[in-house]
């Protein structure tokens, strides 16, 4: 028995094998994709990220309001049960193609988000500090935190920080087999 299932292992390779060629694409993309992303300033880096995020949510929009509709309708109290219950029927129809859409958006844009991600890595690793001009986010942060400091207009971001008492310094860049384990994580696979 042991003799087929080595066979069957040469001949269409192991289910590491076959993870392995599909995630490798995908990989190849982020790392096609990196050397544009590495010669953006901090703040276009940092508008690049808002912008993903923008496409995300532009592509759900319009179902968002759509169930803000339904849910109005629902507060309705002259409406039958029957009719609330099509309507929350629809809503849960509406939330399966926000799932769908979230899904494709963002394997469209994992390629530029991990090159994004492990670029921002590197200029952390290679620079104790990183200034980007401030955002409210920013503010918030530097208000209970130490690894962020707001000087006038801009943040400064330091790549170490104290954490339980320990001082943490950022000296990672991610390498392929991270980026593999992150793309089999994305699509909801067990990575080892």
């Amino acid at each position: 028995m042991a003799f087929i299932g080595n066979m069957v292992t040469k001949l269409f390779g192991s289910k590491y094998d076959r993870d392995l060629k599909e995630l490798n694409p995908i990989v190849d993309l982020v790392k096609a994709v990196s050397p544009e992303i590495e010669k953006l300033t901090n703040d276009e880096l940092r508008q690049r990220t808002e912008d993903l995020k923008s496409k995300i949510k532009s592509n759900i929009q319009s179902d968002q309001d759509k169930i803000a509709e339904l849910k109005g309708k629902i507060e309705d109290n002259s409406i039958a049960i029957t009719e609330r219950e099509k309507l929350y029927a629809e809503i849960d129809k509406i939330e399966k193609d926000i799932d769908e859409k979230l899904e494709n958006s963002l394997g469209e844009i994992l390629p530029e988000a991990f090159a994004i991600l492990k670029d921002t890595a590197r200029r952390f690793t290679q620079n104790e500090t990183i200034e980007v001009t401030a955002t409210d986010f920013d503010k918030d942060l530097a208000a209970f935190n130490d690894f962020v400091d707001i000087q006038e207009d801009k943040a400064v971001w330091h790549n170490s920080w104290n954490a339980g008492g320990n001082t943490i310094t950022w000296d990672m860049i991610h390498y392929d087999v991270q980026l593999f384990g992150g793309v089999a994580l994305h699509q909801g696979k067990i990575a080892e």
